[in-house]
């Protein structure tokens, strides 16, 4: 298949389900000891070299490539995280991590996907996925399974809400689009790449996306820190945001 005659949204798709089947290549013929080292690597110049192949003017800014400003001045710039959640990869019984491919077009998500490899799903902006219906019982919030912030379980006591401890950001946004979960909250340190792709597939699902404080999530700046995220039902959002404003106690978020 050529990747060039392809539009923006169906690239996204196809080239994160190409690096999700050779990370579990690697996951079935890797020591363990090495093959987290080995997929971050491995995934990588993959994608770089398909996207140089299919978008060779586009920006480049990856968590495991090398930094380069230029790109700062492009409209078109893609934002990748090769293997979100490489300690998950490497634990070859988990299935709790991803491949982000999204390209932003003046700092905003615009055709992503987050591939899901040991699932065997990969969801993408071409064709947003249907949500399903709100689950009747309490409201369940996925959160870092090694950094859960404090805010998370303020706010879930505040909402009478359930914390669920999983692994990779893409794994946990997708939770959210897969009605396994309402709501993912973190606070505590994150960078563009973590959360671009999740974000531009949970809008594109008709998910609420945002900062903590509930402004945009934006991309392809200088400091590619984020360090804090909520994906939620859009139903949702304005009670957790409220709580989140609640159980601050006066710090600015």
């Amino acid at each position: 298949m050529s990747l060039v005659n392809l539009g923006d949204a169906a690239l996204a798709i196809e080239v994160a389900a190409r690096a999700g089947k050779r990370l579990l290549d690697l996951r079935a013929s890797t020591p363990r000891e090495t093959l987290g080292a080995v997929g971050d690597r491995e995934a990588e110049l993959l994608i770089a070299s398909l996207l140089r192949e299919a978008r060779p003017n586009d920006g480049y800014f990856s968590e495991e490539g090398a930094r380069d400003s230029a790109r700062l001045q492009q409209r078109r710039v893609w934002i990748i995280d090769p293997l979100d959640g490489t300690r998950e990869f490497a634990e070859t019984d988990r299935s709790d991590w991803a491949v982000h491919v999204a390209l932003t077009v003046d700092g905003r998500p615009d055709a992503c996907a987050v591939a899901l490899p040991a699932l065997g799903l990969t969801f993408g902006t071409a064709h947003p996925p249907v949500l399903p219906a709100v689950s009747s019982g309490p409201m369940r919030i996925v959160v870092s399974r090694s950094r859960a912030p404090s805010l998370a379980a303020n706010v879930a006591a505040e909402c009478d809400a359930t914390l669920v401890p999983m692994g990779s950001a893409g794994a946990k946004a997708m939770a959210v689009v897969r009605g396994e979960a309402e709501a993912y909250l973190h606070a505590g340190g994150m960078y563009e790449w973590d959360t671009c792709a999740p974000v531009g597939v949970a809008l594109a699902a008709g998910l609420h996306a945002s900062r903590i404080n509930g402004s945009p999530c934006l991309y392809n700046l200088a400091d590619a820190a984020m360090p804090d995220l909520l994906i939620c039902r859009k139903e949702l959002a304005e009670k957790i945001l409220s709580a989140i404003r609640r159980t601050s106690q006066g710090n600015p978020v």
